[in-house]
């Protein structure tokens, strides 16, 4: 027989003024610690996964092509810092979001890939519209044309008027590629050499974070030193312009080559969003329907952008897993 009754100090008690946390509080955030270490295990950096920025910049319209999910040239992080700080009514995937060409060869898939696509659906449940025009590496989407996955639209081509008036024929591009055209095989074996490249401009992108420099692309590089390759950009503009052109609309939009430009072809105005592997930009429209690339090489934490206010974290924050492999 005890004095007093010592089961009255088994149970916990919330502090005078704090609310007692429901057990679906306290599970919700375990699985939100959970999933952030796995992220971490990952290699997602703790910076992407706190509160985003409470003061974005709006667009009326981004465009984004060749992120390449899927692949180790793919600069997840780069993008997934993007997004948090850009907001959009509308959203264009102009193609090769997700690289199937090598994921047939081999699984490549780590929780900043992940994480990029959780923000797209993220931005689609908050009401943003995204548009997905398929393109040569994720070319099996183009069977599915006219579907909605999770506020995703599939289609193969759009003609997007700006808030100007204008309209702008949206494709990936890879239709005036005649290499993809009519020698896959070719097509096939450069992007294993492309893919190369690649590897090589991640080693040296991680070298020079560690000396403090900023982005730069190796295989950016000597593909505008390249006669040849310079030469074929010009001709693939040309020949989308002048598609353009045929089809009576002001101007075209698309993706592809890798290589972001604004242009004026006789009146038509030829637009390249650029990519994620190796410029890092995408193109942009304003409330005016004034167009523009923005470029984005270094992480926000490394500029002024990382200092403001955040956004109390939700159920949304919380990254979702997949299997991964390197």
């Amino acid at each position: 027989m005890t004095l007093f009754d010592t089961t009255l100090f088994d149970k916990r008690r919330p502090a005078e003024g704090t609310p007692a946390r429901t057990p679906q509080k306290a599970a919700r955030k375990a699985r939100k610690e959970a999933a952030r270490a796995k992220a971490r295990r990952n290699g997602l950096d703790e910076r992407l996964l706190g509160p985003r920025p409470k003061h974005r910049k709006q667009h009326r319209t981004l465009f984004l092509s060749d992120i390449h999910l899927g692949t180790p040239g793919c600069k997840a992080e780069l993008l997934l810092d993007f997004l948090r700080h850009n907001d959009a009514d509308t959203f264009y995937l102009v193609g090769d979001i997700i690289d199937g060409w090598r994921i047939k060869r081999s699984w490549y898939w780590n929780a900043a890939h992940n994480a990029v696509v959780q923000e797209f659906l993220r931005k689609a449940r908050k009401g943003a519209a995204i548009i997905y025009v398929p393109g040569n590496h994720d070319e099996a989407l183009r069977d599915y044309t006219g579907l909605n996955f999770g506020g995703v639209d599939v289609i193969g081509e759009a003609i997007h008027e700006t808030a100007d008036g204008r309209q702008f024929l949206v494709i990936h591009g890879d239709q005036f590629d005649s290499v993809v055209k009519y020698a896959k095989w070719l097509a096939h074996l450069g992007d294993r050499a492309y893919g190369f490249a690649l590897a090589l401009n991640n080693w040296l992108h991680e070298i020079r974070r560690f000396f403090g420099l900023s982005y730069w692309s190796l295989s950016s590089y000597l593909k505008n030193r390249v006669k040849n390759a310079v030469e074929y950009i010009s001709s693939y503009e040309q020949a989308v312009a002048r598609s353009a052109r045929e089809r009576g609309v002001d101007g075209v939009i698309c993706g592809h080559i890798h290589h972001a430009e604004i242009r004026d072809f006789d009146g038509v105005l030829y637009c390249n969003d650029g990519d994620w592997v190796e410029s890092c930009t995408a193109l942009s429209e304003d409330e005016t329907g004034a167009l523009s690339l923005i470029t984005w090489q270094t992480f926000s934490w490394d500029t002024d952008l990382a200092n403001g206010e955040t956004e109390p974290a939700d159920e949304d924050d919380l990254p979702q897993t997949v299997p991964t492999a390197a």
